[in-house]
């Protein structure tokens, strides 16, 4: 049989993919691309993307990547762009005939303006079909360097109209923290030590932070909508009354989480400083958009990020770009019975993140919905009203966060207005009315829902006034969300241990409420009152608020709707976060956990959040129907590292989504399922069963699952090696049976103090983790114990615990 002609699938190529492409332009052998008159395989381009031109052969395709790398040189100008990627793309050998079903193989060649050339993947090839082809065109068409250098760029106008706001009087900054919802002063712990944290820099760099992301946003509106010019706003002889002029008219249409807080920033600032401030950072918003980045909203989110000096107490670290891509995507992928290609269908979901911060997982979401919306033929700019007024939800304490999300929403398609956007700014800490209230957790108060939102003056930023809480009750209503997706806080209470007479340490006591300045007083208010709220929960004290934003996740979402969480790794073993494990056990099915297998805890090797070295895990899992019974299992994926970028995360979770049948727990000592992307090896997937009370997950962070097989085997009283072809009968007993846990560090130290080790000790112990020095079943001691003066017989209790 003659195998298909190649200029023939290439056109049915590029009819495929136009048909999945929405904005985007496809091309077959377009004319006037390259010098000498050579034409690309295939030529698409988007507004506001680079070009990406697609070269195809016939597997095995032997000069195809000569060939595509060769096309750099042909000195391509593309509506005024250079080439910057070339996708080598292999047809199967011997195709007779292409659809959207066809097996594909590719690789992308990106060159930088050093005239650099990576190739994703480094070696081998990505495996998809067109839909799988569409979505890589579309990543790759927005080079990471480009972004790395806008953050560059805007930290450096951002930084320099910080040092202009030293000017501004002490009251002006003290009204702009307080609009910003900042707290006037606090101290951050680094490395055990009291560090003053300048919450007037912190002011000043999120403030100008605002400013520059409405300028930019400004300078895109204007293209769409009939708004006054941000140029001549710039260079007027006034331009602070031109810009808040011009930012009254965007706001008339809508953009409110955008413009308002800029707005209310910029009136307050003294004429002859807001001038000089407006014109450098307007220098900034345009170097911005002439880098040609799209998705300005990530730089800022970014960039906010490295000002939010308080988050070390709210612990809202942010989701990295290509986490929340991965996440989205794996989370996205479990819903039932969307069809995607219908916009009204589409209009019926509610995708919420009750922690939203700056927006990172919402904007993944609509995105994905977007590009599934556009694989099935449809049209991501006719869903966007509706993605805003309907769809979407979010909520966070701190209204500067939801103004980069509201960034967020809107960038992802400018030109398209809407009349509301359903971001809620919850209030946190002691209230007018001399209540308190948790933030968004007052959402676990469904016994009296509106009166919650009243109490906590939840306001809707992207309306223009006070939520009515009777609208906001049927719009939030427990159990009516498709998709609850959170990275939330994970600040803990700390211990409670005082049978000794010692007054606890407050600060570590009640520090999961110590965010945004709050007293002593308060935060005892606000634990009390999430306890009320979460009594027969997931949630746990010690666990902390991560566990509480799980059991508000669990009564949000709907029947078969899916929850997608970034949690403490604690959450897969942690004592604390039992009642969790034993919640998605009875009550979830289809339940994927992620965990990254890397060791590197300096570079955030374990965490899918910036600036943070602490282990994380995610967890997508749907709500079991009614009648359904739950799974009892989950898979689990360990990766060997963190996705580096949009095309890694998405090869990763294609990857994860394309296994069908993984190894389990209980076949043997054989490993898990691996997966890889090109000819590297991404990491590996283990099913295993989860157990109905609560039990410990030992399939996490697994870079040999052989390892948890065997110990697997040896709990159920086999000795089960790697290439042993048998198990042999091995009696095992639970540790309880044969000790007990000891007391908690803090227990101990109630009635004794620590001192350097002597050989003498009376009291001897092992104190700091040392994991060079525990690989033997007997340590060393390295330090020893001496008893408080006037509590002799606590230490006495104490010491009778004490075990080798």
């Amino acid at each position: 049989m003659t195998s298909m002609y190649e200029p023939v699938a290439t056109t049915d190529l590029a009819r495929i993919l136009q048909g999945m492409s929405g904005a985007a332009t496809v091309e077959p052998e377009p004319k006037d691309v390259f010098s000498g008159g050579r034409r690309p395989d295939l030529l698409i381009t988007a507004p506001g993307r680079s070009p990406v031109v697609i070269e195809a052969r016939e597997s095995p395709a032997d000069n195809l990547e000569r060939d595509a790398v060769a096309r750099f040189a042909l000195n391509a100008v593309i509506d005024g762009r250079g080439l910057e990627v070339v996708i080598a793309l292999r047809y199967p050998a011997g195709m007779v005939a292409l659809d959207a079903a066809t097996p594909l193989e590719y690789a992308a060649y990106t060159r930088n303006p050093a005239d650099v050339t990576t190739r994703f993947p480094e070696t081998g090839w990505l495996s998809g079909r067109a839909a799988d082809l569409s979505e890589f065109a579309r990543l790759v068409s927005v080079p990471q360097y480009e972004v790395e250098r806008a953050v560059t760029a805007l930290e450096d106008g951002v930084n320099d109209g910080a040092g202009m706001l030293t000017e501004a009087p002490p009251r002006t900054l003290i009204h702009i923290t307080e609009l910003m919802g900042l707290p006037p002063g606090q101290a951050a712990r680094r490395k055990g030590r009291e560090k003053a944290v300048d919450a007037t820099e912190q002011t000043r760099g999120m403030a100008c932070a605002i400013l520059a992301n409405a300028m930019v946003f400004h300078e895109r509106v204007q293209g769409w909508h009939d708004v006054p010019n941000m140029r001549n706003c710039v260079e007027d002889d006034d331009p602070q009354s031109a810009l808040l002029s011009a930012w009254g008219s965007i706001l008339a249409i809508n953009y409110w989480p955008i413009f308002h807080i800029g707005r209310e920033i910029l009136e307050r600032l003294p004429g002859d400083l807001a001038a000089r401030l407006i014109r450098r950072l307007y220098r900034t918003a345009r170097g911005i958009i002439a880098l040609g980045v799209t998705y300005a909203h990530d730089v800022t989110g970014r960039l906010l990020q490295r000002f939010i000096n308080d988050r070390k107490y709210l612990a809202s670290f942010y989701t990295l770009p290509p986490s929340a891509a991965l996440l989205a995507r794996l989370a996205i992928g479990k819903l039932q019975n969307v069809d995607w290609g219908d916009a009204a269908a589409i209009g019926k979901l509610k995708i919420a993140d009750f922690a939203c911060g700056t927006g990172a997982l919402l904007g993944a979401s609509y995105e994905q919905v977007a590009a599934r919306h556009e694989q099935a033929g449809g049209k991501a700019a006719q869903l966007h009203r509706t993605m805003i007024e309907d769809v979407i939800y979010g909520c966070d304490v701190m209204p500067a966060a939801i103004h980069i999300t509201g960034s967020t929403l809107s960038a992802i398609q400018p030109g398209q207005d809407y009349g509301r956007e359903n971001l809620y700014q919850a209030s946190y800490g002691r209230l007018q009315n001399g209540g308190v209230s948790v933030g968004s957790l007052e959402l676990l108060n469904s016994t009296g829902f509106g009166m919650a939102l009243i109490n906590a003056e939840m306001t809707r930023i992207g309306g223009k006034g006070p939520e009515d809480a009777s609208e906001a009750e049927a719009r939030m209503m427990d159990g009516s969300f498709d998709l609850v997706i959170m990275n939330p806080p994970f600040t803990r209470a700390g211990s409670d241990w005082d049978e000794a007479g010692q007054e606890r340490n407050a600060d570590d006591y009640i520090k999961q409420f110590r965010g945004l300045d709050t007293s002593l007083p308060t935060q005892e208010e606000m634990r009390d009152q999430l306890a009320k709220y979460a009594r027969n929960t997931c949630y746990h004290g010690f666990a902390g608020l991560g566990s509480a934003f799980a059991a508000l996740a669990d009564r949000k979402v709907k029947q078969n709707g899916v929850i997608a969480l970034v949690l403490s790794l604690a959450a897969a073993s942690g004592a604390s976060w039992e009642k969790l494990r034993r919640m998605l056990a009875r009550e979830y099915k289809d339940i994927t956990v992620v965990s990254l297998a890397s060791n590197n805890r300096t570079r955030g090797g374990m965490a899918f959040s910036a600036d943070t070295g602490m282990g994380e895990c995610l967890i997508i899992a749907s709500k079991r129907g009614h009648g359904e019974a739950p799974d009892g299992r989950a898979r689990f994926v360990s990766l060997n590292r963190r996705p580096r970028g949009f095309v890694d995360a998405h090869a990763v979770a294609q990857a994860i989504q394309s296994i069908t049948a993984p190894r389990r727990l209980e076949d043997g000592p054989y490993g898990g399922t691996s997966f890889d992307f090109g000819d590297t090896t991404a990491g590996t997937v283990l099913d295993a069963p989860l157990g109905n009370d609560g039990e410990e997950w030992g399939a996490v962070r697994l870079t040999d699952c052989a390892v948890a097989q065997t110990a697997y085997a040896l709990q159920q009283g086999r000795l089960w090696l790697p290439a042993q072809a048998q198990s042999i009968d091995l009696p095992v007993a639970p540790l309880g049976e044969v000790g007990r846990i000891g007391l908690y560090h803090r227990n101990i130290l109630s009635a004794f103090t620590t001192a350097r080790p002597s050989d003498t000790a009376t009291y001897p112990s092992l104190w700091n983790h040392n994991a060079k020095k525990e690989n033997k079943i007997v340590c060393v001691p390295d330090g020893q114990l001496e008893v408080r003066q006037g509590l002799e017989t606590r230490a006495a209790e104490i010491w009778a615990t004490a075990s080798r």
